[in-house]
């Protein structure tokens, strides 16, 4: 282990984000310096389990080599042309995640709130030339709970005050309806102005909330019936990380659009994708949309190769085996505590839900402890702790982290 100085300690990275970065995020206390696989070490040396995984983008595990070799290689030819040109990748990068998912057309961005705003235009752009809606007024319907970015768009679908307040005023053209209510969704049907309904396939940011069985083929039946496009937000859910190859498979239905991001470049750099069939994809023509980087060289040798990772390496079937290992550890653990009070995710897409104990303490301290102890995990909604480890995860490494987070949860109940 490295001797730390004045220079390289937590204390020291801590106050220089304090003091030259904006205050928009409150992470934990730990710096981190280096990561592979589903390790990272801070700057200090120390060796944690990461169980976050960059919010699921890093679902190949840090540094994968192959997609590390493939975004070197890549850099030394040509990393940018802008699309104001062709470049050489882009239209095999095209065919060959357009067959990955079975669409036929894709539309390149980099992020995943890009991605969404851009299913939201197809969405609405298809309604007024395919669907007949009146010149501005198109709805996009979205569930209470959403969360898909900070963008206004964004936020002017958002339930959440830390989202909104302030921020004013919002986007028009959005309803809002509960999650997992087919009943509700049918109703707002009912407008004939609305385009799209936009949603998680399970909800991440709100807490890992998991729809009844049967809900999604019941949204499926519903879009179809209604003449309504329906938008996958699969950043999160998407690309091994519930157990299947998108979330949307656990039931077999297909989105008339899938937005996808995070994972899809395996952490390396900003990669997001918009894939849909032609009658929706057409309707945007040239100048009507674009990015100066979307589609770039090196995102497209980056994504094709932590696309083929997912595959070879089959990591939606080791997520679907280490979820169920993962969830069966915590629900044994719930039966022993009353600090858990639900155990709830599909495949490494996990949640659990803390009970307030001490003196107003809550699911952070719980973060804390187990950062202390050698895990890192990060609270949602002040009472869950969602748990979303590499893709690459081994049993024993399950094993060893469950342990860990077992005991810290045991010692709480001893103090």
């Amino acid at each position: 282990m490295k001797m730390a100085t004045q220079h390289n300690t937590t204390e020291h990275y801590i106050e220089l984000e304090e003091k030259f970065g904006a205050h928009n995020y409150h992470p934990l206390p730990v710096v981190i310096a280096k990561g592979k696989g589903i390790f990272v070490w801070d700057v200090e040396g120390k060796q944690y389990f990461d169980f976050l995984s960059a919010y699921s983008a890093v679902n190949q595990g840090h540094c994968h080599p192959r997609i590390i070799d493939a975004l070197t290689k890549q850099a030394q030819q040509i990393t940018l042309t802008s699309r104001a040109f062709h470049n050489n990748l882009l239209g095999s990068y095209e065919q060959f995640i357009t067959t990955y998912f079975g669409f036929d057309k894709v539309l390149p961005m980099n992020t995943g709130v890009e991605g969404g705003e851009t299913a939201i235009k197809l969405a609405r752009k298809w309604g007024y030339l395919k669907k007949g809606i009146p010149a501005n007024e198109a709805k996009i319907v979205f569930v209470e709970g959403n969360f898909w970015g900070r963008t206004l768009a964004a936020i002017s679908s958002s339930t959440d005050p830390s989202s909104t307040n302030g921020f004013g005023p919002f986007m028009p053209g959005y309803k809002l309806v509960p999650y997992n209510n087919l009943q509700a969704l049918e109703e707002a049907f009912q407008d004939p102005t609305v385009a799209g309904f936009m949603f998680e396939p399970i909800q991440g940011e709100a807490g890992v909330v998991v729809p009844d069985e049967g809900y999604l083929k019941g949204v499926r039946e519903l879009c179809t019936a209604h003449h309504v496009l329906m938008i996958a937000d699969e950043v999160q859910t998407g690309l091994g990380r519930t157990g299947k190859r998108l979330a949307c498979d656990h039931e077999m239905v297909k989105p008339d659009i899938l937005v996808l991001g995070k994972a899809l470049s395996g952490g390396v750099l900003p990669v997001s994708a918009v894939l849909c069939n032609d009658e929706i994809m057409l309707c945007i023509k040239p100048g009507e949309h674009g990015s100066t980087f979307g589609g770039n060289p090196l995102a497209c040798a980056v994504a094709m190769e932590a696309l083929k990772v997912l595959t070879e390496e089959s990591l939606a079937e080791n997520a679907e085996k280490m979820g169920v290992l993962f969830r069966n550890r915590m629900s044994a653990l719930m039966e022993q505590t009353s600090l858990i009070t639900a155990v709830r995710g599909k495949g490494l897409l996990n949640a659990i839900v803390i009970k307030p104990f001490g003196e107003g303490k809550t699911a952070y301290d719980v973060c804390l402890l187990l950062k202390e102890n050698g895990l890192l995990a990060k609270q949602t909604h002040g009472d869950i702790i969602r748990f979303a480890p590499p893709l690459v995860i081994t049993q024993t490494q399950m094993d060893q982290a469950c342990s860990i987070i077992e005991q810290t949860i045991r010692s709480i109940q001893l103090t």
